[in-house]
């Protein structure tokens, strides 16, 4: 086939410029609520949350600017691993941890419910924006099968 009508891949400006996992995209009130002014004028308005917990970078754009997690003003799960897995209400890995250890699912049932509520206030309380329900289901198999 002649090359001139082949379509060139597109490149990917939602990967992290450090790790390259896909980024989740952020809406500005995200962004707005973890950084201050001079973080947030340096990224553009399409920016990625990185969630790959062993990287460096919170947020990045298409320009490979990045916001590197040790830079936040709080700690961001899964950065690091003391922040909350639910920052609305204070879960935290220590707390699924525990119920993991009393073979119980009582503290990650409540936060779940709550989560999936009009009290989660996942855009401006999440890092990512968005609700914490797969991480904190992910966190508590992943304790559960250790």
């Amino acid at each position: 086939m002649n090359k001139a009508f082949v379509r060139e891949p597109e490149e990917k400006r939602d990967r992290c410029p450090s790790c390259g996992t896909t980024g989740i995209a952020v809406f500005d009130v995200t962004l707005n609520a973890w950084l201050g002014p001079e973080q947030r004028q340096q990224l553009s308005e399409a920016a990625c949350f990185c969630s790959h917990e062993t990287c460096d970078v919170a947020y990045f754009d298409g320009f490979d600017r990045v916001i590197p997690a040790a830079e936040m003003a709080t700690p961001v799960w899964p950065k690091d691993r003391e922040a909350p897995v639910c920052p609305c209400f204070g879960l935290k890995c220590s707390d699924i941890q525990a119920d993991v250890d009393e073979d119980s699912v009582a503290r990650v049932r409540q936060t779940i419910q709550r989560a999936q509520s009009d009290e989660a206030r996942c855009g401006t309380m999440s890092p990512s924006g968005q609700s914490c329900v797969a991480a904190v289901q992910k966190c508590y198999m992943r304790l559960r099968g250790q």
